[in-house]
């Protein structure tokens, strides 16, 4: 079968965050699929591009040489305001056009369009219509719900054409692809889509990284030392520091814990971070520590060297809805969760028994959950074995990246 994935956010190598697609096309490559993918010059947490893209329109990018990566223009004004973020996403919907018409080769089977941005679904919907062949719109955030959440867009008007632009896309798309039950219930019931032309392919874990790491002559007791975190109950946090991860009440969390080892170790970067930074400096807080983005096949090592992994989101009904990525990554190293985000992602980690879930900006409680697991080791390692063995059981990303081309064959 013949692929084209449509994803502005799609890493490049070494990069750090979210590897979704990046894991799902090695696995389509190694089963024979061919992979195209129209993806963007800047990443989600970047402020500028690489030089590499300076002045450049499409660039090849060698990232794989089973898979085709064509970057295309994106505005450097992506992180310069909500304006700055709406023009660079228009940018790539009209630089990933001309990408997919004129500096493709192949005749491809079926496109998949991954979002957010919503907006890129126009370049789905322009090529399936001209390329003739069906698009697969995958909904991996609920847009505008969450940006509307998290007061990001206001302007009435906008947000009444972004409805209007998802309603349209929905119904276009040959098949809709959800990454939680939640979705999918909203898609059907709220939004009235045909069940039969949606299905769920979740996020999931990635075995093959976290395995190189487990199963390898890795030193977790030399790590800890290296980075200074010998001493400490560490908690990490991996992924994107912006408005809606709002990390402030890992702060407040960490003031309350002054008394114990407890090290909060937040991994990755975004619009938030120098705030955030300086807002721990101001206030003296000194077990916090902030590292830069980390790459995927590097990360498992400070997460694997951890005593637990945390993932925490704004307090909005939006959120309920989400599976956190970073969930599957913890699980996939036997690392215990504590769970800021109500919604399906409490209900898996109950379900699988793996941590606790803490209520969304509440430090006290956040600071009273942390306190029970600091002279509880059996239970840190029974709660992150459960943790993996329901993620191998459920969330194995070569059985999904199966599943999906199963799908996409039936479509075809």
């Amino acid at each position: 079968m013949k692929i084209l994935l449509i994803h502005q956010y799609y890493l490049e190598k070494n990069d750090a965050g979210g590897s979704r697609f990046n894991e799902m096309t090695k696995s389509w490559t190694d089963d024979g699929h061919e992979i195209t993918v129209l993806a963007g010059m800047m990443h989600y947490n970047g402020f500028e591009k690489l030089s590499k893209y300076k002045g450049k329109f499409i660039v090849k990018d060698n990232y794989d040489t089973n898979i085709t990566v064509l970057r295309s223009h994106v505005s450097e004004a992506y992180n310069s305001g909500f304006l700055g973020r709406l023009w660079a996403y228009f940018s790539f919907v009209f630089s990933s056009i001309i990408s997919g018409l004129f500096f493709t080769k192949k005749d491809f089977d079926v496109i998949i369009v991954t979002s957010p941005p919503l907006f890129v679904g126009i370049t789905a919907y322009i090529l399936s219509k001209l390329k003739k062949i069906p698009f697969t719109f995958e909904v991996r955030d609920l847009w505008p719900e969450s940006a509307i959440d998290t007061g990001v867009l206001k302007n009435k008007l906008i947000i009444k054409l972004a409805y209007w632009f998802e309603n349209f896309i929905y119904k276009k798309a040959s098949l809709i692809n959800v990454l939680t039950p939640a979705f999918r219930e909203k898609l059907i019931k709220e939004k009235g889509i045909n069940s039969e032309k949606v299905i769920f392919i979740p996020n999931a874990a990635d075995f093959s990284l976290s395995d190189k790491v487990l199963k390898s002559d890795f030193d977790r007791q030399k790590f800890r030392i290296k980075h200074g975190i010998n001493s400490h109950f560490v908690i990490t946090y991996v992924g994107a520091h912006g408005v809606a991860n709002c990390l402030d009440q890992v702060l407040d969390t960490a003031e309350l814990l002054e008394d114990t080892n407890v090290l909060f170790q937040l991994i990755g970067g975004g619009m938030e971070k120098s705030r955030l930074i300086e807002e721990a400096q101001k206030r003296k807080i000194k077990n916090v520590k902030f590292v830069d983005p980390v790459p995927k096949n590097e990360v498992f090592k400070y997460i694997i060297s951890s005593d637990m992994g945390t993932s925490v989101l704004k307090k909005v009904d939006t959120f309920k809805t989400i599976y956190s990525n970073k969930t599957f990554d913890y699980m996939s190293c036997k690392v215990p969760i504590l769970m800021a985000i109500d919604g399906v992602s409490r209900q898996l980690l109950e379900d699988a028994e793996a941590g606790s879930f803490v209520e969304p900006e509440n430090p006290k409680n956040f600071a009273k959950v942390i306190r029970e697991y600091l002279n509880d080791p059996k239970r840190i390692e029974l709660e992150g074995l459960n943790g993996f063995n329901y993620a191998k059981l459920h969330f194995d990303r070569e059985v999904l990246a199966k599943d999906y081309t199963l799908s996409l064959n039936k479509l075809i």
